[in-house]
């Protein structure tokens, strides 16, 4: 057995012992239901860890997160549902089954083509579970996740823009209807026309490849960053925010992108360098 398969068995093994008799009191008093929150928690954590770019933080949250499902088998071998091993079998079979080019004859030349390849056999296999083309995303996603994945199985069933400049008119449209409830001062329709400025944005996202999730996530990372450059350089004055003026923390903002420009300079630089560097040799 390799060292991978002899160490997840070990991890088994462990989760079976927190279960059984003279084991820990929370691991046994868990359900699927009670362990939800951890699940999306160390998703996040796995986020993090690939943002901050630390390979020791990553690892740790790859481990957390790897317990998730052993756990959940756990459970679900108890009450005599299914095994760990039946969760590792199905996963093996439908990755070889989705891979006809690698694990079978057929030829696929894109990776473009592999994704329509992918969605083809998944639709075969859930034909007749499932009542529409919209079937199969979970209404627990983050709201901008699930709008684009909606959006995504709208599109393979060709309902969907046929060019990035009619969805982009599309968000102008939806704008200026949002301006249009704000200035009349309905809250029911801007909250809904907000919703639908927001749907907009999430499928020109789509058409330009950028996943609004991450993009959103990336925005607020950079807020956060700036915003503590203006709060730490306040207080390294002696001086709370409260204290400031708006124009005095607009400076410091400012100051904040300059630096950040800075840094992606520097990070941009040392990359190529060691591109060149492993090209010369």
């Amino acid at each position: 057995m390799s060292d991978a398969g002899s160490e997840f068995n070990r991890l088994v093994e462990i989760m079976g012992r927190l279960r059984g008799p003279g084991g820990c009191p929370w691991d046994a008093e868990q359900t699927h239901g009670s362990l939800t929150r951890y699940l999306l928690e160390e998703s996040y954590e796995v986020i993090e860890a690939i943002d901050v770019g630390s390979p020791e933080m990553l690892k740790e949250e790859l481990g957390d997160l790897m317990l998730q499902p052993v756990f959940h088998a756990a459970i679900a071998a108890e009450r005599g549902d299914f095994a760990i091993t039946d969760v590792l079998a199905g996963i093996n079979e439908k990755l070889i089954r989705r891979h006809p080019h690698v694990f079978g004859d057929q030829i696929i030349d894109s990776s473009q083509a592999q994704v329509e390849n992918w969605e083809k056999i998944k639709s075969q296999e859930k034909e007749g579970s499932r009542k529409s083309a919209l079937s199969g995303v979970p209404p627990q996603l983050p709201a901008l996740l699930r709008a684009q994945k909606l959006t995504e199985k709208a599109a393979r069933v060709g309902f969907d823009w046929e060019h990035v400049d009619q969805v982009f008119a599309k968000v102008l449209e939806e704008l200026h209807e949002f301006e249009e409830t704000m200035v009349a001062g309905d809250q029911e329709r801007m909250e809904a026309e907000l919703g639908d400025l927001l749907f907009a944005i999430v499928n020109l996202g789509r058409f330009l490849a950028i996943n609004p999730e991450e993009a959103l996530r990336k925005t607020m990372s950079r807020f956060t960053a700036r915003f503590e450059h203006v709060e730490s350089s306040l207080h390294g004055e002696g001086r709370k925010m409260t204290d400031a003026t708006l124009a005095e923390m607009d400076t410091l903002w400012e100051e904040a992108k300059r630096i950040e420009a800075a840094e992606k300079s520097v990070c941009t630089t040392a990359l190529r360098h060691g591109e060149k560097q492993r090209d010369n040799f």
